[in-house]
């Protein structure tokens, strides 16, 4: 598997001490395909390799590769991802929950060996005697988008087309348990893995950014994926879905006096309070561009909004009602969630590619990055935790087991697609825009990440004496310079 022999700048090796210390940090509680023992061969021959001067940035971009993969189970039916180590009482056979599968996919997709998520893919869509898991419905999905993303890092068509007539179905299935009159689709919050929150209820039927943004982003991927098929009419047919999508949306649940998206409930009123899925329309690029809709992103700024010392809240602060559900329930009521962070901070890199506007600058997501670095340590070891107190950044299910390495979040593709910035693309350009403000480091390397079939290399390097390959900002493949420039700017190859 390992493809480091193609002009490689990092030594895997000179990485292994995180994973010795990982491995003696605390007892392993759960063994599962890949135990600690095998960790560091596993990582070495799958993982893109990070290099950069601030040590925590770099701490936890192994640790969680590390943690992550402690999640990788051996089923009868092949590879599957777990979200909790230990067993749970709701969960799908094999402990499979389809809560937060578009995020395991999108961090995966940054894996070299490709059979992790095709088995899980499978598992979930074809596991139950050839049909979709029996709770494979329980939580919303933007599973069609995220193979979709994944198939523009390693170009693998036939994998993705052989999963298209299950996202059409899949669709449908949504179309007929949760779409209203109005075309919006309504769901409970805690189907959305959000209990619990200041809009909604456990059994209220809301229109929710969410599901609304999961359907937007899936009509357009399946549009995609039925262009690539030549299926002009499927194509044109979900085009239409995600314009009308787009445009509920935008009418609907933008609420003009608080300038945000916010969750239209079932009484059709707008709850007139924001949280943090009004950032999740950017996540699939849905709002269009110049129409106002970017100066909800000044939110992420303000302490009344969501801007707290460990990171984004789920609601806004200055709500009378923030984190008043009391604690130890998985409330979405304010607390930090990584769900949450890892949704926005995607969402904020598309902003900061794709629209124009000034709200929001790179030093707000390295900001943002750095916070999100901070919290994930407890008691002065890397830790991985369901959610954390605001103020104190105290992981509140800390203590308990289940909350351990809780694989529920993206960390690694914010660090690729965002920090670093590697966007991928359908065309074989090469287009990396970076997210890191031009005096915060010297240097860094993201090396070792196979994107459509070859081994890209991205650095930065001031004064050309740490990687010797010259002054500025460089990439390669296999080891070819491609693209370079004196700052560290938006660089397309030709």
């Amino acid at each position: 598997m390992g493809h480091s022999s193609k002009g490689a700048v990092l030594k895997a090796d000179n990485f292994k001490h995180y994973v010795d210390y990982f491995n003696t940090m605390e007892d392993e509680n759960l063994k599962f395909a890949i135990p600690n023992d095998s960790a560091w061969v596993w990582m070495k021959s799958n993982i893109p390799l990070f290099e950069c001067p601030q040590q925590n940035f770099e701490e936890i971009y192994y640790f969680r590769w590390w943690s992550a993969r402690k999640h990788i189970i051996k089923t009868p039916q092949g590879y599957g991802i777990t979200e909790f180590l230990v067993q749970r009482s709701y969960a799908d056979k094999y402990n499979l929950i389809s809560c937060a599968v578009g995020h395991h996919i999108n961090e995966f997709r940054w894996v070299h060996d490709p059979k992790y998520i095709e088995q899980y893919a499978k598992i979930w869509y074809r596991g139950n005697e050839g049909k979709p898991m029996n709770k494979l419905y329980k939580f919303s999905s933007w599973t069609a988008d995220a193979l979709y993303n994944r198939y523009l890092v390693n170009k693998d068509e036939k994998f993705l087309l052989d999963m298209y007539p299950d996202m059409v179905t899949d669709y449908a299935v949504w179309e007929k348990d949760r779409q209203r009159k109005d075309g919006l689709f309504w769901q409970h919050d805690v189907k959305d893995g959000m209990e619990e929150s200041l809009s909604g209820g456990r059994k209220v039927q809301n229109a929710r950014p969410t599901i609304n943004s999961y359907m937007y982003g899936n009509a357009m991927a399946i549009s995609k994926m039925a262009a690539m098929k030549g299926d002009k009419e499927v194509e044109a047919k979900f085009k239409a879905k995600a314009d009308v999508l787009q445009q509920l949306v935008e009418t609907k649940l933008w609420n003009k006096k608080s300038e945000f998206f916010e969750t239209f409930t079932e009484k059709d009123t707008l709850a007139q309070v924001r949280e943090a899925i009004g950032f999740i329309p950017w996540y699939f690029n849905l709002p269009q561009k110049d129409k106002g809709f970017e100066k909800a992103w000044e939110q992420i700024k303000d302490e009344k909004g969501f801007s707290a010392p460990f990171g984004l809240t789920t609601a806004e602060r200055r709500s009378p009602r923030f984190r008043t559900h009391g604690t130890g329930t998985c409330e979405w009521d304010g607390a930090i969630w990584p769900f949450a962070t890892s949704q926005t901070l995607t969402a904020m890199a598309n902003v900061l590619n794709n629209y124009d506007q000034s709200f929001v600058g790179k030093t707000d997501y390295f900001k943002q990055m750095e916070l999100y670095v901070q919290s994930q340590y407890y008691r002065g070891r890397p830790y991985l935790g369901e959610y954390l107190d605001e103020t104190t950044g105290y992981w509140l299910m800390g203590d308990k087991e289940r909350s351990r390495y809780y694989n529920h979040s993206t960390f690694n593709d914010l660090m690729i697609t965002g920090l670093v910035g590697l966007r991928p693309r359908a065309n074989e350009k090469i287009e990396v825009n970076p997210l890191i403000p031009q005096e915060k480091w010297d240097w860094f390397c993201l090396d070792n990440v196979l994107y459509h079939g070859n081994i890209i290399t991205v650095l930065w390097d001031k004064t050309g004496e740490k990687y010797g390959k010259g002054k500025g900002f460089r990439v390669f493949k296999n080891g070819k310079e491609i693209a370079a420039s004196e700052r560290l700017e938006k660089l397309i190859s030709e």
